[in-house]
């Protein structure tokens, strides 16, 4: 998945407007324009589609975790220069605040299942012989389940 894929659904899962997003990045003082966030939110075939660079991605998730659960004491978070899906997953979790179990149901709500084994493996350093890269339906469907659970869910 793309940065610019993953960033789409998180606002649609959050329903965040242009003013939100914009709040979101000022959490970890990093000012972008309306025209930056509209730019990046096109599809691909758009001529003025923007592709997402890792390091600002990774300061976006780094402000929906600082929205979601509060700042930390010591600073500001470090945004990764790279980002993998596996990465991605894990500040979506802690953002969310969700253990392992609530992972494996918002992927179950998804229709795909993963043990707590295979779960783990995904958020292991890489160097780490049981690692697992988070592959792209890994990734689409935890996003898929946490859109079941937080948005499309019968009120």
């Amino acid at each position: 998945m793309t940065n610019n894929d993953v960033l789409r659904r998180i606002r649609y899962i959050f329903d965040f407007d242009d003013s939100q997003m914009m709040s979101t990045f000022a959490l970890v003082d990093h000012e972008v324009t309306r025209a930056e966030i509209s730019d990046w939110l096109k599809k691909e075939d758009d001529p003025a589609y923007k592709k997402i660079t890792d390091n600002v991605m990774a300061t976006f998730l780094n402000g929906l975790i600082i929205e979601k659960r509060g700042r930390r004491e010591g600073g500001l978070p470090v945004a990764e220069k790279r980002l993998s899906n596996n990465i991605i997953l894990n500040k979506l979790k802690i953002a969310l605040n969700m253990k392992a179990e609530d992972v494996i149901a918002a992927l179950a709500s998804a229709d795909l299942t993963l043990s707590k084994h295979e779960l783990s493996a995904l958020f292991r350093k890489p160097g780490h012989k049981h690692y697992r890269e988070c592959k792209d339906q890994i990734l689409r469907n935890f996003l898929k389940g946490i859109q079941l659970q937080l948005r499309d869910s019968p009120a």
